[in-house]
């Protein structure tokens, strides 16, 4: 029997520090979602303070000398603060305090829940970054319509990274988030239950998903040796599964969606994009807290722990405006490559990936990534998600460009025109397709069919 015994090893792994970690949390929050971490960094941060109802002393007295003192003779302030002239705190400031409480929570977006999952991962640096930029591209299902070698090119980062994100992101909660489309979806969760990929449950969806689909139960029934009746029952169980994993973080179905960002054309007809952040609580740092840091008579404990809060809040106050600034510059961009969409309707997206954004602001593709994950744009043509207005697609045989969402939205429209006792196949949808200019595969097709929800041409078929 061998001997046990110790040994002692060191090892680097690079972790983001805390205000990075911060950073990067109020980079990817949306509108309300960020609301809810500015009040409770006001609570938590003594030294931050909400201005936002705070009437201006210019205004109120612009000629006032004393006013002025107040706002710029630091010596004039500490002792003030000596003598006991300022108050910490007024009812207006406990007004506001219980407004906050009153407040909206914001709900959890799904890119925020996988996200802390990320964050508590032991993983990589390279990987750590692969999954924020996949969980930026998920769709509201959950599903990455793109494939890794198409995000490796876009991004710049590995290949392998990227698998390897995508198959962390895939063992996340909630179960079946990351597929490629609804079969791999509900595999990935018949994967978690007893039986996994040996099930029959697995097998039917992995071989005969489409003759499920037609209730063909005795013909898959002979194909795997299995009873009709079990064949019946692994139907009923996968008919309970999620087709839609991202369904319980969806914020469209919130009343509350505020979008973080509003386009719209001026009186000149020209499109213009504004913040939607005025709502958002006013931050700066107590003149207080500051003063007392240089206070002759603290306790060098409490002149330390205001320091660590002030540097703290100054570095929240920089993380939003660096939210702001990156949202405000990527919806300039949108409005430069998307005119044909503001103009014409979804039909005309044009392809545009983040990696493009990304070159042209000097800014990594994840952190674009970051920046649109969860946000949402109210547009001449209604409310979109940010992330919509990013698309690889197709060029026609004019020359021109089409994005996949163009591709889907020509695919609704011959359907909704089509003859309901003649209804179109995919064979044919794919040749109307053609004679637009738009060259695509069947089984692409296919699957643009499904996210539509649209059911198959001998399903949809109506007979008199």
């Amino acid at each position: 029997m061998s001997d046990a015994y110790l040994t002692q090893s060191i090892s680097q792994q690079q972790t983001l520090a805390p205000h990075m970690r911060k950073s990067l949390e109020i980079l990817q929050a949306g509108t309300q979602e960020l609301s809810q971490l500015i009040s409770q960094s006001l609570e938590t941060n003594p030294v931050l303070e909400d201005v936002t109802d705070f009437e201006s002393l210019d205004a109120d007295s612009p000629d006032d000398p004393l006013d002025a003192l107040n706002e710029t003779d630091d010596d004039w302030r500490e002792q003030s603060i000596l003598e006991n002239r300022n108050n910490m705190w007024t009812q207006n400031d406990e007004e506001r305090r219980q407004r906050m409480f009153e407040c909206l929570v914001a709900p959890v977006t799904l890119q925020s829940h996988l996200q802390r999952q990320i964050d508590e991962a032991l993983v990589p640096p390279d990987v750590r970054e692969a999954a924020g930029l996949i969980l930026g591209n998920l769709d509201s299902r959950g599903f990455l319509e793109q494939k890794p070698e198409s995000l490796a090119g876009q991004s710049g980062l590995e290949l392998g990274a990227i698998e390897r994100a995508l198959a962390l992101v895939r063992s996340f909660d909630p179960p079946g988030v990351g597929a490629a489309d609804l079969s791999d979806c509900l595999l990935l969760q018949l994967e978690r239950e007893p039986g996994g990929a040996g099930s029959v449950e697995y097998r039917i969806v992995r071989d005969h998903l489409e003759e499920l689909a037609r209730k063909r139960h005795p013909q898959i029934a002979r194909a795997m040796g299995v009873s009709v009746d079990r064949v019946a029952r692994a139907a009923e169980h996968i008919g309970r599964l999620n087709p839609n994993p991202g369904s319980d973080f969806d914020a469209t179905g919130n009343p509350h969606v505020v979008p973080d960002v509003v386009i719209e054309r001026g009186e000149d007809g020209r499109l213009a994009a504004t913040l939607t952040g005025e709502h958002l609580p006013q931050l700066r740092i107590n003149d207080f807290y500051k003063d007392m840091t240089g206070a002759r008579g603290i306790d060098p404990k409490a002149r330390q722990f205001l320091r660590e809060q002030i540097r703290e809040g100054r570095g929240l106050m920089r993380a939003l405006a660096l939210r702001q600034e990156t949202i405000l510059a990527i919806a300039h961009k949108i409005i430069e490559h998307q005119e044909g969409f503001f103009r014409k309707g979804r039909r005309h997206l044009r392809p545009m990936t983040m990696h493009e954004i990304a070159a042209e602001l000097d800014l990594h593709p994840t952190t674009v990534s970051r920046a649109v994950a969860g946000k949402y744009v109210l547009t001449p043509r209604g409310l979109m998600e940010m992330r919509a207005f990013f698309a690889t697609g197709y060029h026609t045989e004019t020359g021109d460009q089409v994005s996949n969402a163009g591709v889907r939205e020509a695919i609704q429209q011959l359907v909704a025109k089509e003859n309901p006792a003649k209804p179109l196949s995919d064979e044919a949808i794919t040749k109307a397709l053609a004679s637009q200019g738009i060259k695509v595969a069947r089984r692409t097709v296919a699957k643009y069919r499904e996210q539509l929800h649209i059911l198959p041409s001998h399903l949809r078929k109506a007979y008199s």
